[in-house]
């Protein structure tokens, strides 16, 4: 077994490290954080759910071409993209009513945790609940209709971030 040296070029202790951190550290003035804010506008997270719809509706389209008059396969992926979307507007609602409040920090926080456990919690009702819903349940089709619909998310809010910085750096130039 080998043992590791503790690092004796170290010096100093946890209140020293936090003491040289609050060296740099500058406040804002009230106009500098309206600056910044007027710079920085919040995100909505409707635009993400809409997208998220679009690609929905894509996929059941999707699979209605290509499934050759087999309704339950077009069901599935549509009950599948169901399932991903429904707790994205639950979730987006909580989200954007939240913003309208501008809480603090803390409670910003714990609405996100609980809304997201709530979201998740949906998302596995939804999916447990598919064999019920469905006549005929193709597990493969309605994954497939899931995970567009939960990809179409990251696909929209990285379009947006490019949007937003390329925004940025045409008023910058």
């Amino acid at each position: 077994m080998t043992t590791i040296a503790p690092d004796l070029g170290r010096t100093g202790s946890v209140e020293a490290a936090d003491d040289a951190a609050e060296d740099g550290f500058k406040p804002w003035s009230a106009e500098q954080a309206q600056q910044w804010r007027a710079a920085n506008p919040p995100l909505s997270p409707w635009p993400v759910v809409g997208v998220q719809a679009a690609a929905s509706l894509l996929a059941v389209a999707v699979a209605w071409l290509v499934a050759g008059g087999q309704l339950s396969l077009v069901w599935s992926v549509a009950y599948g993209a169901l399932a991903a979307w429904l707790p994205a507007v639950f979730f987006a609602r909580m989200v954007a009513r939240r913003m309208r409040r501008q809480a603090n920090a803390g409670s910003a926080l714990m609405a996100l945790m609980v809304g997201e456990g709530i979201k998740i919690a949906l998302t596995v009702g939804l999916l447990l609940a598919a064999p019920k819903v469905l006549a005929q349940v193709h597990w493969l089709a309605l994954l497939a209709g899931f995970v567009v619909t939960i990809k179409a998310a990251w696909l929209a809010l990285w379009l947006m971030s490019a949007r937003r910085r390329t925004a940025k750096t045409t008023r910058v130039t």
